[in-house]
């Protein structure tokens, strides 16, 4: 069973097996083919760049794809336009009242973003895929930027999901619990409760 982060010293610990591991630098992985500059022209199409992003938790495989192609309309009924929605997530719009003055701010600014936020991503990436066995530990740089990390994750999931608010997650959890525990959608919220209490518990590690 995985065990939050906690400050040893000057090192951030968890425990999280090969599995939970696993399944945490898969989504980054696919978060940071969303993002990386080099994908900008096709994301902006909004691609399939998140297909299959919790399939194989615990060895079996769920098949499911929360891609941006895949998704028909979040929980208002809303249909994604064209520019993946998670994108607006990760980079919020510069203005909200005018579209031009939004398109090129994005223009100056999204590319320099994009470049940190993937570098950001492999730095947790490789700490987690360092050679280890149950145990996770981390020095400051790379326990904040798995945080970060997380943070980015969380909101491609959540935005796959239908998620913008606190209501929505309740609805969510309301509309899952009538189902088997191995239906996608029950998959996809553990997963998704998952990371939030990952993050939550190396955030307060990290507090002074």
């Amino acid at each position: 069973m995985a065990r939050g982060f906690k400050k040893r010293h000057d090192r951030f610990v968890a425990k999280l097996d090969a599995v939970e591991r696993g399944l945490v630098v898969g989504l980054m992985e696919q978060v940071r083919e969303l993002v990386e500059p080099e994908q900008s022209a096709s994301a902006e199409g909004g691609g399939d760049e998140f297909d299959a992003i919790v399939a194989g938790l615990g060895g079996v495989g769920m098949g499911v794809s929360l891609s941006a192609a895949d998704q028909v309309a979040d929980l208002s009924g809303r249909v994604p336009p064209p520019r993946d929605p998670a994108l607006d997530r990760i980079f919020p719009t510069g203005n909200l009242e005018d579209e031009q003055v939004a398109a090129e701010f994005r223009r100056l600014t999204e590319q320099g973003l994009r470049a940190r936020k993937t570098s950001n991503l492999d730095t947790a990436i490789a700490a987690l895929s360092a050679p280890q066995e149950q145990r996770v530990s981390l020095d400051h740089d790379q326990a904040v930027a798995l945080v970060v990390a997380l943070t980015d994750v969380r909101l491609v999931l959540g935005e796959r999901l239908g998620l913008k608010g606190d209501d929505d997650v309740e609805l969510l959890e309301e509309q899952v619990s009538g189902l088997p525990e191995d239906d996608p959608a029950v998959y996809a919220l553990a997963v998704y409760d998952f990371l939030t209490w990952l993050q939550e518990t190396l955030a307060h590690a990290l507090m002074p």
